[in-house]
């Protein structure tokens, strides 16, 4: 069956390093997205002076990237090999602020290809 694994990390700067690590392990095609955890967003909030008028999405503009959110769908045999990635990578992602990873049963994939995940 194919999972989703997806991993957020407040290490932006490792963020390839780990797609480039999940790809090694056999991941068909990692994506990263910049992202914005909200209990960071009131931090910096709270450290700016922001108009009540101004949008999230235009304070978000204003904010450097404070994680980085991977995704990969793979066959369940590959999930092991990618958070052992991850931590290899991020070491311990019980320490603080290395980041959280989990995994999400896919019921249907399309376009990957028949070779690129195990049928379920």
């Amino acid at each position: 069956m194919a999972k989703l694994v997806l991993l957020i990390t407040s290490k932006i700067e490792k963020g390839l390093e780990v797609a480039e690590a999940w790809e090694a392990a056999g991941a068909p095609g990692v994506t990263l997205i910049d992202t914005h955890g909200l209990h960071h967003l009131r931090q910096k909030g709270k450290t700016l002076e922001i108009p009540f008028f101004v949008s999230m999405a235009s304070v978000m503009r204003q904010l450097e990237e404070s994680n980085q959110t991977l995704l990969s769908v793979v066959d369940d045999s590959l999930v092991d090999a990618l958070l052992e990635a991850a931590r290899r990578v991020l070491g311990d992602l019980n320490s603080p602020n290395a980041g959280i990873a989990f995994v999400v049963p896919v019921e249907r994939v399309e376009g990957l290809g028949p070779s690129r995940v195990a049928p379920s």
